[in-house]
This record gives structure tokens, C-alpha cells and sequence, in this order.
């Protein structure tokens, strides 16, 4: 083979560093191609808003009220939707952020949907975040009741074992519970 068929063979055959492309050529067709669709979507928009603006101009006065009515039963019916949709969102989010939400009455949904109906979800959550974290410590003491609790050596100060009870007699166990040594014990804590 000589020079120029080897040549040949090596464009022809896939896997050859010859036919990859680099990386800077790839990255400009991505820009290429990036560039391509910001302009092809300029233009759709720009058409978009002249053939509205010639059908809304070739409109007569009946067209033009029916697409008023349209409009505004469109935005009614969103509103409506929209309150619920609103106190589904403040739930979402008030339960995701770990707060509690207050009662309906005294919220205003309507200021979280926008003038299209839409639900405002930034003032959702500025709202949301703006509501006080619960606290983490309990409202009343938690330990009542329970029985045997914390260190028995405090408690065991100057109090009476049931080793050493077990060798007492009746009136000196009647002496100790008197004098309060026998408290402990008798409370489980010993």
C-alpha cells in the first residue's frame, strides 16, 4: 500500500483519531447550535405576538367582547381554582419547613395568587418562612409520675438499705420510717 490509499483507509475507518472531532470543535457547535435557538425562539415569539396583534386587529366589536368574556370567565374560574390551589401549597409547604400554619379565617389566600390567577409561590414561601419554628422543649415537666429517675446517690444520703433492713427490728424500722430513712426505699429508689 502506499501513502495516499493508507490515508484513504484511515478517514474510512471508524475508531481512527482522525475521524473524532475535538473538543473545541464540539463546543462551538453547541454554541453554534445554542445561538441558532435563542434566535429561532425570538422569532417564533415576535410572530406570535404580530399574528395576534392582526387577528385581535381584523376582530369586530362582537369577536372582540366574546374574547373579552372569554378571558374574564377564564380568570374567574382560576381564581376560584385558585384559592384551593393556594391552601394546598401553604399546607405542602408549611409541612415540608416543619410549622404550623394559622387558622384559615385569618389568612388572605388571595394575595398569594398573582393577576393572572396563577398561585404565587415566592409569597408562599416568603410567608412560610417568615412563620415561628416550634420549639423543641416540652410546655410542662415531662419526669411526673414515672417512678425511679435520675442519680440514687443523691438520694441515697443518710437513707436505709434493704440489706440493712432486713437486720432492724420492728421498732426500729418504725423509728426509721418516722425520722424519713426509709423514704427512698419505700419510693423504689434504693
Amino acid at each position: 500500500m502506499d501513502d495516499t490509499t493508507q490515508e484513504q483507509t484511515n478517514q474510512q475507518i471508524p475508531g481512527t483519531q482522525e475521524n473524532f472531532p475535538t473538543i473545541e470543535s464540539l463546543t462551538a457547535d453547541v454554541e453554534r447550535w445554542k445561538t441558532l435557538s435563542r434566535q429561532n425562539e425570538r422569532n417564533y415569539n415576535d410572530s406570535r405576538t404580530e399574528l395576534a396583534s392582526l387577528k385581535e386587529a381584523s376582530m369586530t366589536d362582537a369577536e372582540k367582547a366574546i374574547e373579552a368574556a372569554r378571558a374574564e370567565a377564564r380568570n374567574a374560574a382560576l381564581s376560584e381554582v385558585g384559592t384551593r390551589l393556594v391552601d394546598a401549597e401553604l399546607r405542602v409547604q408549611a409541612a415540608t419547613a416543619g410549622v404550623t400554619l394559622p387558622s384559615p379565617e385569618f389568612l388572605n389566600t388571595n394575595a398569594f395568587l398573582g393577576a393572572d390567577g396563577a398561585v404565587n409561590t415566592e409569597a408562599i414561601t416568603a410567608f412560610v418562612s417568615s412563620l415561628p419554628q416550634p420549639s423543641n422543649t416540652p410546655d410542662f415537666a415531662q419526669g411526673i409520675g414515672l417512678g425511679r429517675q435520675g442519680d440514687t446517690g443523691s438520694y441515697a444520703a443518710g437513707q436505709i438499705s434493704r440489706d440493712a433492713l432486713s437486720r432492724m427490728s420492728p421498732q426500729d424500722i418504725a423509728t426509721a420510717r418516722k425520722a424519713g430513712k426509709l423514704d427512698a426505699l419505700m419510693r423504689g429508689d434504693l
